[in-house]
């Protein structure tokens, strides 16, 4: 039975109609919104409460799409309550619009699942809070550009003013103000009279109308209005609303409008287009090749801070001097550079080492990382990527406070960034296999899931009333023409976004930069998503294309897109997403080159690497050369530096020829073998060590030579010995010292062995990645939502059961506590244990917080009573002194 026979089971409340849903019902509003369940509410009343609070109603208009948030804001300028047939007229028009008509009872019907629409199809009411939202008011213009009624814009007009109106439009009067406004609103509201009104109006009237109905419905006016303005506010058109500013009401303006609240309806939308395709077996091919570049820039990355990073500022994050150089070492420009430092320290492979000259370097994780196969490697990065917060692309700009935001910084986390990214990857994965997406149909898909803030709130083009100036200051505000204009509209300034509705609001921004993200990290291919970037989202197999043309055809030609695109994936659990990322390691380690065993040496003293070589290689030819070039091949040189390098870590020269000589296809070049020789002939032939250091050297001869040479006298050399030097410098300066002046010294332990220096020694101590911030409470799993929902109807019933009247009174006021004695109290509960009745007691906690609960006492001794408690829905044990009274439920 529908509430329009049985008016008696409408529900009267919010609360009353989510008593009225299923279990299902509940837990999917709480899984929209779960702010609801943080703490879990008592009762449902409690949670309708919560529901209609500002801050969770605005978060929830937040996540609507744009045609969903268009009805609701249609809602907010309808009667309370409306009929589904004046929303479907403000939505659709006089005329109907078929597309509306299909889309609005989906639009409606997430409205009421979030608990913004309440009500039946006979009485929708939108919550009091959405409605002050979204409802048009001077300080807060409507997105749909309406202003007020005639009833609510007129209540300031004297008695006399009102029935001067009348009378000039052909009404007759009336006793008072009330019945004269209302009179005026059904003239506005009949098409037929108002149409004869309109046909009466001299053409520059006309065009004044016009102007003002798509809003922003406000302007100014002279002590002395020009006639085309007298003629309008002589029959009401136009209302005063404060000395010099007046308003379009909105009846005029709807009846203007064909009945429609939105110029423009969105109910389907836009389709995200394709602005070229490749084949698939290339897109693939461009990934891997930029997956492989990412490993390795971030190797390279780590490698560099081996010995420990540049130091922390201290305010955090780097340096600006030491991203350029960063940048530099990188071969990439500083946000490139930015982006692979925040990847690395998302991903856990980089860290502070929380020394007090406290520095960056590679944590443990690294070293188990590096050991990973690659496409276990670069899911790991990828998976990291997905999830961050962190948003590399705000490194360089300022933050509220005008500070610059730094590379591994505070302050550069955003909430949003993870949906974003996800959502963008989706979008990709809805289009034909190989294909690119054009960037402004994504972003304009993107504001349609999300409308900026601008949409949400008001704003507009500027006003556009004959004068074209904002209203005075009224009631201690700016104009509202002022306020509603464009360049006006409220954005997203803590996030550093230029302005909010345009294509630089915050969610574009992100968008944009997960489009750049993805192609450096090779989860896209020539802008097209990549088969094991489609694995890495859990994105359901590519549709085919339909047209074969592998790239288009011409400038500015487009590869069209329906917009019933495939389905798109809905974001992973932390276990779904870990297989999904096994998944993607598959697909990509047969598209990565294999590992190489060998290098070809030239004569040069070079050697080329032609692909990607095997760990152990590439470590040790880490040490004995530097490199010169990367890209396809890696061109390594040797040096007398290198060489002493490879002779610090402990190799010996014959170790050295049998290593180039077991990973070279070409033989040994002898320049290269004479300056393995040469270096390590001299090698160790001083020796240092710490006196606070000393030079020991079996030719006194090149003693005498160091002491002579004049770029000795700052390391503060005396002979101690025919073989031995002291030095007032540190070993690790003296051993710069020495090497600068040509020698080729190895330090020695205290019992004159010598120290082998590795290159990769330092790391931090163990480090946990960067927690994302989360944006808003987490979404509840089904465990956690069945419990609340159990917990929430238990109190409920123990909220709404009827009680009898406490303390003999006539009546019980709502939410009072029962009071009875102590002995009232004792003999109730043991008659209820007795009698196996159910009680309604008060209840004082520990923290002196006040509750009413409804309980099946079990047994009551020692000072206690262990009772079922509905409220709670499980046996709990209350101290006999901590309840208020009792007393008796109705029956």
């Amino acid at each position: 039975m529908s509430t329009e026979e049985n008016p008696a089971a409408a529900p009267r409340s919010l609360a009353e109609a989510l008593r009225g849903r299923d279990d299902v019902s509940l837990a999917a509003l709480l899984r929209s919104r779960p702010d609801l369940i943080t703490p879990v509410p008592t009762d449902l009343t409690q949670l309708a409460t919560r529901a209609g609070t500002r801050a969770s109603v605005v978060r929830a208009l937040e996540r609507l799409d744009r045609f969903t948030l268009q009805t609701a804001q249609a809602l907010a300028i309808a009667s309370d309550p409306a009929t589904y047939a004046e929303l479907l007229g403000l939505m659709a028009g006089d005329d109907g619009d078929p597309a509306v008509s299909a889309a609005l009872p989906h639009a409606l019907g997430t409205l009421r699942a979030q608990a913004l629409v309440w009500g039946g199809d006979d009485r929708l009411r939108l919550v009091r809070t959405a409605r002050e939202l979204l409802a048009p008011s001077p300080q807060h213009p409507s997105p749909t550009g309406l202003g007020p009624t005639v009833r609510e814009a007129g209540a300031g007009i004297s008695p006399g003013r009102v029935q001067e109106i009348l009378a000039t439009a052909g009404l007759p009067s009336t006793h008072d103000s009330v019945s004269a406004l209302n009179a005026l609103a059904g003239l506005f509201d009949d098409p037929e009279r108002m149409s004869a009104l309109l046909d009466q109006a001299p053409s520059e009237s006309v065009e004044v109308l016009e102007r003002l109905v798509w809003g922003p419905p406000y302007g100014q006016v002279t002590a002395d209005p020009a006639p085309r303005l007298r003629w309008l506010l002589d029959r009401g058109l136009l209302l005063p609303t404060a000395p010099g500013t007046v308003v379009l009401p909105r009846e005029v303006a709807l009846r203007l409008r064909a009945g429609r609240a939105h110029r423009t309806t969105e109910p389907v939308p836009p389709p995200v287009e394709a602005a070229a395709a490749h084949r698939p077996q290339m897109v693939d091919a461009t990934a891997a090749g930029q997956a492989y570049t990412a490993l390795a820039t971030v190797e390279e990355l780590l490698k560099d801070w081996h010995e420990g990073g540049p130091a922390v500022l201290r305010a955090g994050g780097l340096s600006v001097r030491d991203l350029k150089r960063t940048a530099v070492a990188l071969d990439v420009p500083e946000p490139v550079a930015a982006f692979w430092v925040e990847l690395a320290y998302t991903a856990g492979l980089l860290a502070s080492d929380g020394e007090a000259d406290e520095r960056y370097a590679a944590t443990p994780a690294y070293d188990e990382w590096r050991e990973e196969p690659a496409g276990e490697r670069w899911a790991r990065l990828a998976t990291a990527w997905l999830a961050a917060t962190r948003t590399p692309g705000l490194v360089g700009e300022r933050d509220a406070k005008d500070r610059t935001l730094s590379a591994l910084g505070p302050g550069l986390d955003r909430s949003a960034a993870p949906e974003v990214r996800h959502r963008v990857l989706a979008l990709l994965a809805g289009l034909p296999e190989g294909a690119a997406p054009d960037a402004g149909s994504l972003l304009a898909r993107l504001r349609w899931e999300r409308p900026p803030r601008a949409d949400r709130t008001g704003g507009g083009a500027p006003s556009p009333y004959a004068r074209r100036t904002p209203a005075p200051p009224a009631e201690g505000t700016r104009g509202v023409a002022a306020r509603a204009g464009g360049s006006g509209a409220p954005g997203y300034p803590a996030d550093g976004a230029s302005g909010a509705g345009g294509e630089d609001d915050l969610r574009s921004r992100l968008a944009r930069w997960t489009l750049a993200e993805a192609e450096m990290l090779g989860v896209t291919g020539r802008g097209a998503l990549s088969s094991h970037g489609r694995a890495l989202i859990g994105a359901p197999p590519a549709p085919r294309r339909a047209d074969t043309r592998t790239e288009p055809r011409g400038p500015g030609d487009k590869l069209p897109v329906h917009h019933r695109q495939t389905p798109l994936p809905p974001a992973l659990s932390p276990a779904e997403q870990a297989t999904a990322a096994a998944a993607a390691a598959r697909l990509l380690d047969p598209l990565l080159p294999e590992p190489l065993d060998h290098v070809l040496l030239q004569a040069d003293l070079t050697a080329v690497a032609p692909g990607p070589l095997e760990r152990p290689l590439a470590d040790v030819l880490g040490v004995l050369a530097d490199v010169e070039s990367k890209g396809g091949a890696t061109v390594y040189r040797f040096t007398p530096a290198s060489v002493r390098r490879a002779l610090d870590a402990g190799q010996s020269a014959a170790d050295l020829h049998a290593f180039l000589a077991a990973h070279s296809r070409t033989p040994v070049p002898q320049p290269l073998a004479y300056l393995i020789d040469d270096v390590a002939r001299r090698h160790g032939h001083l020796r240092v060590g710490a006196a606070s250091s000393y030079v020991r050297c079996d030719d006194d001869a090149v003693l005498n030579e160091i002491l002579a040479d004049k770029r000795a006298a700052g390391l503060g050399l005396r002979r101690l010995a025919p073989t031995v030097l002291a030095a007032r410098t540190d070993p690790a300066a003296l051993l710069e010292g020495l090497r600068a002046m040509g020698f080729a010294p190895a330090a020695e332990s205290a019992e004159g062995d010598v120290l082998i220096a590795r290159a990769d020694a330092y790391r931090t101590p163990p480090r946990t990645p960067p927690e994302p911030v989360p944006d808003g409470p987490p979404v509840p799993d089904d465990t956690l939502l069945a419990a609340a929902i159990r917990a929430v109807r238990a109190g409920d019933l123990a909220f709404t059961a009827p009680r009898k009247p406490v303390g003999g009174e006539a009546g019980a006021t709502p939410g009072e506590l029962p009071r009875t004695t102590a002995a009232e109290t004792l003999a109730g509960l043991q008659a209820a244990v007795l009698t196996n009745d159910t009680l309604w007691i008060g209840y004082v906690n520990a923290e002196g917080g006040a509750s009413q609960r409804v309980i099946a006492p079990i047994r009551v001794e020692g000072g206690f009573v262990t009772a079922y408690d509905h409220t709670a829905d499980e046996v709990r044990t209350y101290p006999l002194h901590r309840i208020t009274g009792v007393a008796e439920l109705a029956e």
